[in-house]
């Protein structure tokens, strides 16, 4: 436990022997799981894809309507619910949203046929919105900024080690009960964690009877109670902001490569490079936990140079470079032949994406401040429209041109894209900043 809270807090050993409760550290707990819970359900359909095509005699196309529809639904309803978890609070907020999302992975298992499957699909797809934008905005609420990288680090290595998890679970589910009975199960889990959460959570850890005067002290270091006051959203000035813009193009391309992996990857590996399906499990698990890795250490590293270099290397300088080098490594995986070397190419790709992931949660609680359900509900929004995509791209390149390369091709053109946007964003620029861009994000450091 001392590991987890020097490393993951960032505080030293003499403040944490001060510091007489921390509860934050439970907080964390609960982001993690969350992560893990809400991968675990997204990706499950993606290891029972084969089998759901055969049984329901769905085309390639219409799975690829399929996979879209989570994704379509869920980046219509995200700024909706992220609005929300700003007014209402993330503890109802979220109580709601797993409800929601577990109720309906477990009516997956009962779709009849195509049309049945894409309205569950969405119906799952719209209860899920909103789950990290107001995740991270509890996290805002219960770490201070020096915190915050490894506190996103931590909750979206939960992410990765669900989405690792999922295919090598479900294909055992499947094998014993059938594709159907998986998503009862996986779906079930859901609704355990949503009552531990209603009744540990509170919106303010001020309010919480396990936080204690020296925790919140350090919570609440950067700025004074009254300043956390809820206040109307500045609707104008975010609609306004450049760099809101920016950061909602950068993470559509992160979302439209991302989508890949848990929609068509277990697909690819099977029957396109001829794993067997548990050679394929275990490979569909690869990126993730190469992405996991890189959640760690990149939410790190993004404290880290925010503290000895400034926020614009922490946040943008990494996400250059991090959505670079997933742009080549998904390019090399088209030129090479061996199937595990192309396996093994895809699953650096996205470790290397996602090793910028904590620094574009990061720097919505930046630019965003008391508004960062609003801005990180808007960045994932464009995200999932990515993730719309991805589906039906693959679909048609391998239906009309019996194609598995093209798709690679442009997913590493958009990832090239989202590097250079990453140079253009300035997170020293707030939402309520009348003159945004007119600082220098290159010279400001954190002095944390």
């Amino acid at each position: 436990m001392r590991v987890l809270i020097r490393y993951y807090t960032g505080v030293p050993e003499a403040v944490a022997k001060v510091s007489a409760t921390r509860a934050r550290i439970t907080v964390l707990w609960f982001a993690f799981l969350l992560a893990v819970i809400t991968y675990l359900d997204r990706v499950c359909i993606s290891a029972a894809a084969p089998f759901i095509s055969d049984e329901l005699h769905l085309t390639t196309v219409q799975m690829g309507v399929v996979l879209s529809a989570f994704a379509l639904a869920y980046s219509l309803f995200e700024i909706p619910s992220g609005w929300l978890g700003d007014v209402v609070g993330p503890r109802k907020v979220l109580t709601r949203i797993v409800l929601w999302w577990s109720a309906f992975t477990m009516l997956t298992g009962a779709a009849l046929g195509y049309a049945s499957l894409v309205a569950t699909r969405f119906l799952f797809g719209a209860g899920e919105a909103g789950a990290f934008p107001n995740m991270s905005r509890s996290l805002s609420r219960w770490f201070p900024v020096s915190e915050r990288g490894k506190a996103n680090g931590v909750m979206f290595f939960g992410s990765r080690v669900g989405g690792m998890m999922s295919v090598p679970v479900a294909q055992l589910l499947i094998t014993r009960w059938g594709w159907r009975a998986s998503f009862v199960v996986v779906g079930a889990i859901g609704l355990v964690w949503a009552a531990a959460w209603f009744m540990w959570f509170r919106d303010d850890p001020a309010a919480h009877p396990s936080v204690g005067a020296e925790e919140l002290a350090w919570i609440q270091q950067d700025e004074g109670a009254a300043d956390r006051a809820h206040r109307s959203t500045p609707w104008r000035a975010l609609l306004g902001s450049r760099n809101l813009y920016l950061i909602c193009a950068m993470y559509f391309t992160y979302g439209y490569g991302l989508y890949f992996y848990f929609t068509w990857l277990p697909t690819y590996l099977t029957r396109v490079l001829g794993f067997s399906t548990i050679s394929g499990s275990l490979l569909a698990g690869l990126p993730f936990l190469c992405a996991g890795v890189a959640n760690l250490s990149g939410g790190w590293l993004t404290d880290v140079l925010a503290r000895r270099s400034g926020l614009w290397t922490a946040r943008c300088g990494l996400g250059f470079a991090s959505f670079f080098a997933g742009a080549m490594l998904t390019f090399a995986s088209t030129l090479v032949a061996d199937p595990v070397a192309k396996a093994v190419l895809l699953a650096l790709a996205l470790g290397s994406v996602d090793l910028a992931l904590s620094a574009c949660w990061a720097v919505c609680l930046d630019i965003g401040r008391d508004y960062a359900g609003v801005v990180t509900g808007c960045m994932n929004t464009f995200s999932n429209l990515g993730g719309v995509l991805t589906p039906m791209v693959v679909a048609y390149a391998v239906d009309r041109w019996h194609s598995w390369t093209f798709p690679f091709y442009v997913t590493a053109v958009v990832y090239a894209a989202g590097a250079v946007i990453w140079l253009a964003i300035n997170p020293e620029a707030t939402i309520d900043d009348s003159h945004e861009g007119t600082k220098s994000p290159r010279r400001t450091k954190i002095g944390f």
